[in-house]
């Protein structure tokens, strides 16, 4: 029978492998299609596949967990991202492989729902930040190391795709070995399409602010990656510079995402939230005044990552604090959907402030996104203090 702390540490291991095989996607993908003379527009829109197959199942996911149970559900996601990723060799062709993306975005979404709601379920409220930011972690961890699968490319076009299948079918074998569990009895509407709808507006009615950090990371993110290195090379910096600063930011999310974890589950989600993300905020804004030093900015983006890089994991450990069980299947969707359109606006919004807006730094759209963040978590503490408020005089 396998052990509780096993059975964490299996789940954890598929999400690192599944971390790996979208890192490993973004750049060897982009590389390809510009050797292949494929325009820049084309090659940004083929990666949005992943998000956009992401916002295609999330609707769909609630019953068929509730109905198969997370095991069946891991194991459904995992074969389809390992078949997938084999299938690339196959047959290059722009389309064929943006299918192939739109099915790695399904079969991730099922893998990271279900471990996600698999998690936040057997987490006590103690544990819980600690167990969801090691889940972030391992993510990041294996998102950081795909990229390295590029130097395989010198050796041979299918050799990346193969190695990651490979990987990815050994980590789904250990699944087997899981004992089958359901999500809580739902009684806010019944196991259905419509009934899905019906649990994400109660989330949204109870959890909203919990859902901000994930769409606030995925706006970060994706405008980080996508639209500072056109800034920073249209602002005259050089392009190794733009190679270490970038990787400063991941960094400091790896690093201090466990220690934050720990820090939530001692202090409070709210309150470690509305620190890192007035931290990040000030971060940025700082960097606005330093954009001709790589140096600074590089420990700029350091500490920036040090606190906002896991407003993700953090953002679902607080939305597991705020919904009964029965709501964590719909609020571990709700959360993938927003880091999912987080992901999409982001670029456009970051491409639109960097050719339209003048006298603006780039930074100061991430600085005002952090902001407004933090905003609306001091609004959500405020309404909720002053209901209880309100409550007791009545009483």
């Amino acid at each position: 029978m396998i052990s509780p702390r096993t059975r964490f540490w299996i789940l954890v291991s598929i999400v690192a492998i599944s971390g790996l095989s979208q890192g490993m996607l973004l750049p060897i993908i982009a590389i390809i299609f510009e050797q292949d003379g494929i325009s820049s527009s084309l090659n940004g829109l083929h990666a949005t596949g992943i998000y956009i197959g992401i916002l295609l199942a999330s609707p769909f996911m609630e019953e068929p967990l509730r109905r198969m149970g997370y095991k069946r559900m891991i194991i459904i996601g995992g074969f389809v991202v390992a078949v997938s990723l084999l299938l690339f060799p196959v047959w290059q062709s722009f389309w064929f492989w943006f299918i192939l993306r739109l099915a790695i975005g399904i079969g991730d979404h099922m893998l990271h729902f279900s471990t996600q709601t698999w998690i936040t379920s057997f987490s006590t409220k103690e544990t819980r930040g600690r167990n969801v930011s090691l889940y972030g972690v391992s993510f990041g961890i294996g998102f950081a190391v795909g990229p390295l699968f590029v130097n395989l490319l010198s050796i041979n076009q299918a050799l990346p795709f193969i190695i990651s299948s490979g990987l990815s079918f050994m980590v789904w074998g250990l699944v087997f070995f899981l004992g089958n569990e359901y999500p809580e009895k739902d009684e806010h509407g019944r196991v259905n399409f419509f009934g899905s709808f019906h649990r994400f507006g109660k989330v949204w009615k109870y959890a909203w602010v919990a859902l901000l950090p994930p769409f606030g990371y995925g706006v970060l993110e994706a405008s980080l990656n996508g639209n500072f290195p056109i800034y920073a090379i249209r602002s005259g910096m050089d392009t190794s510079a733009v190679s270490i600063i970038l990787p400063a930011f991941a960094f400091g999310g790896i690093l201090f995402q466990f220690p934050l974890g720990i820090l939530s589950d001692r202090f409070g989600r709210e309150v470690i939230l509305k620190y890192i993300l007035l931290i990040g905020g000030v971060s940025f804004f700082v960097a606005s005044f330093f954009e001709e030093s790589s140096f600074l900015l590089t420990l700029l983006f350091f500490i920036a990552g040090l606190a906002v890089g896991s407003t993700f994991s953090l953002g679902i450990s607080y939305m597991a604090d705020l919904l009964p069980h029965s709501l964590l299947p719909a609020g571990n969707i709700m959360c993938g959907i927003l880091f999912s359109i987080g992901s999409i606006v982001g670029p456009i919004m970051g491409g639109l402030v960097i050719q339209y807006v003048d006298g603006i730094s780039f930074f100061h759209f991430l600085a005002a996104l952090l902001v407004a963040l933090f905003i609306s978590m001091v609004y959500f503490s405020w309404k909720r203090s002053f209901r209880g408020m309100v409550k007791e005089g009545k009483n």
